[in-house]
């Protein structure tokens, strides 16, 4: 079994949640969020915050540590399993462009209800809902948007 560590970001902007949306070849097809694997030297929020720059070409800022995901995939001879970690995150922009080299050909900020209905995996949409109710809590206490607040 081979472990692997990555880090991603439900990022929001005025309420509404970045996705983005995949075809590989046509195999692989479906809306997930920003995420990736961590580079030598870096720690998680800073792969958190390039994964997120890299595949969506948004410039976003950390608000909190919301958890961690897990899931397992094979590929040839081998299972790997994977640790994501996630932050909730806050863009300044409605802004993005999706990274076509990692075969991204969509991306875009959508209500909440429709991001978890575009979302292909349950873990994306248990830690969407976790940062979303977040996100309502720090709104209701006029805490979003407070650069103090920032993690």
């Amino acid at each position: 079994m081979i472990e692997a560590t990555s880090c991603g970001g439900v990022v929001i902007f005025r309420g509404k949640v970045l996705v983005l949306y995949k075809n590989f070849k046509n195999r692989y097809e479906g809306w997930v969020l920003p995420k990736g694997t961590v580079e030598a030297g870096e720690d998680f929020k800073q792969t958190a915050l390039r994964e997120v720059r890299e595949e969506t070409g948004v410039e976003a800022s950390i608000i909190k540590y919301v958890g961690t995901s897990s899931y397992t995939f094979s590929v040839p001879q081998d299972v790997v399993e994977k640790d994501v970690h996630w932050y909730l995150m806050m863009a300044d922009s409605y802004y993005s462009k999706p990274q076509r080299e990692e075969f991204f050909t969509d991306s875009g900020y959508y209500k909440i209800h429709e991001a978890y209905h575009l979302l292909k995996f349950e873990n994306e949409k248990n830690i969407l809902e976790k940062c979303y109710n977040e996100y309502l809590e720090l709104k209701k206490s006029n805490l979003w948007g407070a650069r103090k607040y920032y993690y």
